[in-house]
């Protein structure tokens, strides 16, 4: 493979990466299944859950219940390691930690919204120097991994052909 064109491969792969953590950070889970081959998998060998098919993809992020939906998360990924095996298909493993934290009480918002120490880090309303309140809940910290296949469709688009997600580190973080 011309090493240019494998740059080029490993950039598309690494982006798509990116453009699913994405997807799923701003709430956005339908277009999540669009991300993937028409029949794409998803596996958490925890608890043994596979899911199969785009329409299945899209059936199981689009019906997330209204609690979850309920939850602010930002992940940051590291590590995004793509190897492009042929000209058509790729394997990725990229490390994650995914911070979540309770929507309900918007009042941990800092910075926003008018009144008096708006954009300055004090909150809406919140008197000079008055610390912004704590959130209802501490952070949900998850750290793990994913191993990926990618395949490029006959258009030139990179998909992914099957991701599986391993948690070894998941639970309550302490506020800091």
């Amino acid at each position: 493979m011309d090493p240019i064109e494998q740059l080029l491969a490993e950039r598309a792969c690494r982006r798509l990466l990116l453009d699913l953590v994405r997807s799923l950070d701003l709430d956005e889970p339908a277009s999540v299944a669009d991300l993937f081959t028409e029949d794409g998998t998803w596996t958490w060998p925890e608890g043994d859950r596979r899911i199969t098919g785009r329409a299945a993809l899209r059936a199981h992020f689009g019906a997330r219940p209204a609690a979850e939906r309920q939850t602010r998360s930002r992940s940051l990924m590291s590590s995004v390691h793509v190897e492009v095996t042929s000209p058509d298909t790729a394997t990725a493993t990229s490390y994650f930690t995914t911070f979540r934290v309770d929507d309900h009480d918007r009042s941990a918002t800092v910075g926003a919204g008018p009144g008096p120490g708006a954009g300055l880090g004090l909150g809406p309303g919140r008197p000079r120097g008055e610390p912004p309140a704590p959130p209802a809940a501490e952070p949900d910290v998850r750290i793990g991994h994913y191993e990926d296949t990618l395949r490029r469709t006959p258009d030139g688009t990179w998909l992914l052909a099957a991701r599986t997600l391993f948690l070894p580190r998941g639970g309550p973080a302490p506020l800091l």
